[in-house]
């Protein structure tokens, strides 16, 4: 395969699943935004762009902080490269470019996706933007199975490992928004506010249930924390994406013969989540914690490129 057609496929995994998690974001905080008092309004949605790296973006835009702006800016804006229209404009470019290495079912996803955006320029009200996050989310959805069926090879792998890298920074950048940024100040931990941000952060992973099943106890801080950062049975946690990505890239290693410093970094994160725990990660400072997972998987995605010469 060549380099540049790997690339494509990287960034179309990459592309999409900041997509869907994007729209999940926006779903959730618009519910949030619901039940919180009036003035804490906007907290639900400064909480969202800090969790999206895009606080400082927004503020260049001139817009007041407000549901509608934040919401259009996450979601349709031109100006945001990382805006739900930005993403699919990227994973379109991108599966134009490799188009024989899709399935057809694969592009059709792709393309209906944005589709649903391309000449929009306005979420509308709440339960407009809530439509149209669920008609993004059911072509993303569909993406997500088109990929599934498609023949296991480099074309399945590269795209794969653009998802769980993708994947694993926006978990650890929403984990570490709510502990480190995410409760007003004065707000009490463990008040109907601080379980209803909870609440929200396990459904923009698709984790409510998935918590239920595996611990009887009520939410709480350090369970939810264990969950997104160490159980390997939530496909969406830390723990599971490090060990989908060595196993990836332990598949195109085989196939192409191609293995080093990405490869290396890989194993080495995985060997520290095995070794590692919540108490641990407590103890030591779980936003120190995340900060590092999150300069580390940059370095993995930098790492990649150069082992499989994107360009």
């Amino acid at each position: 395969m060549l380099s540049r057609t790997a690339s494509n496929l990287y960034w179309i995994g990459r592309y999409m699943e900041r997509t869907e998690f994007t729209t999940r974001l926006i779903e959730a905080t618009i519910r949030l935004n619901s039940l919180t008092r009036d003035a804490q309004s906007n907290q639900a949605w400064r909480s969202a762009l800090a969790v999206v790296g895009e606080t400082k973006g927004f503020e260049r835009s001139g817009e007041n902080l407000s549901a509608f702006n934040v919401s259009r800016y996450l979601s349709l804006a031109e100006e945001n490269s990382n805006s739900v229209r930005g993403c699919l404009n990227g994973a379109r470019d991108n599966a134009r470019a490799a188009r024989n290495s899709l399935s057809r079912e694969a592009w059709e996803a792709i393309n209906r996706a944005w589709l649903s955006v391309s000449g929009r320029s306005s979420p509308g009200g709440a339960q407009a933007a809530l439509n149209l996050v669920e008609a993004i989310k059911a072509e993303t959805l569909g993406f997500e199975g088109a990929v599934a069926r498609m023949l296991r090879s480099e074309g399945y792998w590269f795209l794969r490992l653009g998802s769980v890298i993708e994947r694993a920074d926006n978990t650890a950048r929403l984990l570490d928004v709510k502990y480190y940024l995410l409760l007003p100040e004065g707000e009490q931990i463990g008040g109907a506010l601080d379980r209803d941000q909870w609440t929200t952060i396990l459904h923009t992973v698709s984790a409510r249930t998935a918590y239920r099943h595996i611990y009887p106890d009520a939410l709480k801080p350090w369970l939810i924390a264990d969950l997104l950062i160490f159980r390997r049975e939530l496909p969406r946690s830390l723990s599971a994406s490090a060990a989908e990505a060595v196993q990836l890239l332990s598949d195109i290693g085989e196939r192409t013969g191609r293995q080093g410093q990405a490869d290396r970094l890989v194993r080495q994160r995985e060997s520290k989540l095995l070794e590692t725990d919540i108490r641990t990660v407590f103890q030591r400072g779980l936003h120190q914690y995340l900060q590092r997972f999150i300069r580390e998987n940059a370095e993995i995605d930098q790492a990649i490129a150069t082992q499989f010469r994107f360009g």
